[in-house]
């Protein structure tokens, strides 16, 4: 059975209504090893009884759990709790709205995407230089140093740039380096691929690993500095009147 029918299946048998559900992860940056997990991402819709009353539904869902033959790794956020958090300098939250890898969809969700464009600011760029430099303190401390997270590095530090360059997401690492032609990283992300991340790296490959972070670490500051894009976002009063609108119709 198709997995994005079987990820359907899941995502329909939610306790809330959905905005949307995608794939986030290692499916959606583009290096999925044969045995990675599907993370699924997404919007619930409480109703208003759970909102305004004594019991208060749960904004946050997590499940990690093997459903349909899948081992699944889901977290879906209440609507205000995603629209609050679009308006803070939070990339993971823009990388699942427009993740292309969609399992659930709506009209309201093509409008959030439009929407949340207002709210991409040139200080996204501390999200992805502070994820990076987490990515690769976690590198430099593990033994022995495994290619799953430097690849997490780089496709956080090009996501970050190309955000500040262009003002649009894209996290698929194949997609990026079209752009970026980093000689090194087909190889890595074949390595990912094919089950081989836990192949040991020698110092001069780590060597050369840590001058590229630090490059793109200054290329991400650079392009933040000259962006276009604005200090601030300025969607908050269309993201409330979306969020009114579903609230009204969640009874």
């Amino acid at each position: 059975m198709n997995r994005l029918h079987d990820l359907g299946v899941i995502a329909s048998q939610q306790p809330y209504p959905l905005l949307f559900a995608t794939i986030s992860g290692a499916h959606l940056y583009g290096f999925p090893s044969r045995d990675s997990d599907y993370d699924l991402r997404g919007v619930h819709i409480l109703p208003v009884r759970e909102v305004v009353g004594l019991e208060l539904g749960r904004e946050t869902i997590e499940v990690a759990e093997f459903q349909q033959n899948i081992e699944l790794d889901l977290v879906t956020h209440d609507v205000k709790k995603f629209f609050l958090m679009l308006l803070k300098k939070n990339g993971y939250v823009l990388e699942q709205l427009y993740s292309p890898l969609v399992v659930t969809t709506s009209s309201e969700h093509e409008e959030l995407k439009s929407i949340a464009t207002s709210c991409i600011t040139r200080y996204h760029s501390h999200h992805y230089l502070g994820f990076a430099k987490t990515e690769w303190r976690l590198f430099e401390q593990a033994e022995p140093k495994r290619v799953k997270p430097l690849l997490y590095v780089y496709r956080v530090l090009l996501t970050g740039i190309h955000l500040m360059q262009t003002g649009q997401i894209e996290a698929n690492l194949l997609n990026l380096n079209e752009q970026f032609q980093l000689a090194y990283l087909p190889d890595l992300i074949a390595q990912k691929s094919e089950g081989q991340e836990k192949a040991c790296l020698n110092q001069t490959e780590i060597e050369f690993y840590h001058q590229e972070f630090d490059r793109l670490c200054s290329k991400l500051e650079q392009a933040s500095q000259v962006s276009n894009l604005p200090e601030s976002p300025s969607g908050r009063e269309a993201l409330h009147d979306l969020l009114v609108r579903l609230r009204m119709r969640a009874v």
